[in-house]
């Protein structure tokens, strides 16, 4: 296969965090993090060709996405490009499934499949331990998905440890028709830890030995009101075994109990657009 006629088809899984600690602020800025980082079996499809020339062109099925160098997508690229000296022609085709400013990790995935895929197409000129380097460059979710499976992110993400086995469960996602701006929430919890007030427990919820905890959801509840309520209702219906923000959100996460049929989950589903409107995103999906 000629280099101009390369190309490849990657998945780019969304993630969810099932557990989500802030241990406080280093001195780069970024908040330091203890979180369990899942795979999830929806995702993104990714196609990357080497094209004639030295562009790098992105088209997408999400109108509202940017595709411009602002795109995670670009930057991964132009990352690659600058560090291998590679100035191939890139063009790539993005089939989004994930949403976007849901807390899923769409962008991150994204990115680090395009790495995946560059190194690959061009004959992997990175290792693993470069490629990871490239990634944290990127953001810090970035390094997540070069990984196969769970993990215990720490640092500011970047440093991955291998997480055990999870008994297998159904998840309902479930997003409001807002995004939460990360940096906002990890601003707004550091404020209210600072404040006299402090930050308000959360009721504990658990998935076998593995306590589920999110600390971003105390600063989030508090303004996007709708995601508490949600919540609370997720928890009281007789399916779900626990419910949760993902990320900085807006998703919330159903873990649905063991034996809950089809039929059950469907009827949920229908629950909650009467609940909470149709204009409601949910998916249905699974960890890998």
């Amino acid at each position: 296969m000629s280099r101009e006629s390369a190309s490849i088809t990657l998945a780019a899984p969304a993630k969810i965090n099932l557990s989500l600690r802030i241990l406080g602020k280093r001195p780069d800025g970024f908040h330091e993090l203890e979180t369990l980082m899942v795979p999830i079996k929806l995702a993104d499809q990714i196609e990357i060709s080497a094209v004639p020339g030295h562009g790098v062109s992105l088209v997408c099925n999400d109108p509202d996405l940017p595709t411009g160098p602002e795109n995670l997508c670009v930057k991964a690229v132009e990352a690659f490009r600058e560090e291998t000296g590679i100035p191939h022609g890139v063009a790539i085709s993005l089939m989004k499934r994930i949403p976007h400013g849901a807390g899923l990790g769409g962008g991150s995935s994204d990115a680090a499949a395009v790495l995946k895929g560059m190194n690959e197409i061009f004959d992997r000129p990175l290792v693993a331990e470069e490629l990871q380097q490239l990634a944290a460059s990127l953001g810090s979710d970035v390094p997540f998905f070069l990984h196969d499976g769970a993990a215990w992110c720490r640092g500011r993400g970047e440093i991955l440890e291998d997480a055990a086995a999870l008994p297998g469960r159904t998840l309902l996602l479930i997003k409001p028709p807002f995004p939460v701006p990360t940096a906002w929430a990890y601003k707004r919890y550091a404020e209210m830890k600072a404040s006299e007030a402090g930050m308000p427990t959360q009721k504990s919820q658990w998935l076998g030995d593995l306590e589920i905890t999110n600390d971003l959801e105390a600063p989030v509840f508090g303004k996007y009101l709708l995601l508490p309520v949600m919540k609370e209702w997720l928890c009281q219906q007789p399916g779900v075994e626990s419910a949760f923000m993902t990320g900085s959100g807006s998703t919330m996460v159903a873990v649905m109990k063991t034996g809950t049929s089809s039929t059950s989950i469907a009827a949920i589903e229908g629950e909650i657009r009467a609940e909470f409107g149709d204009t409601i995103w949910i998916s249905v999906t699974g960890w890998e």
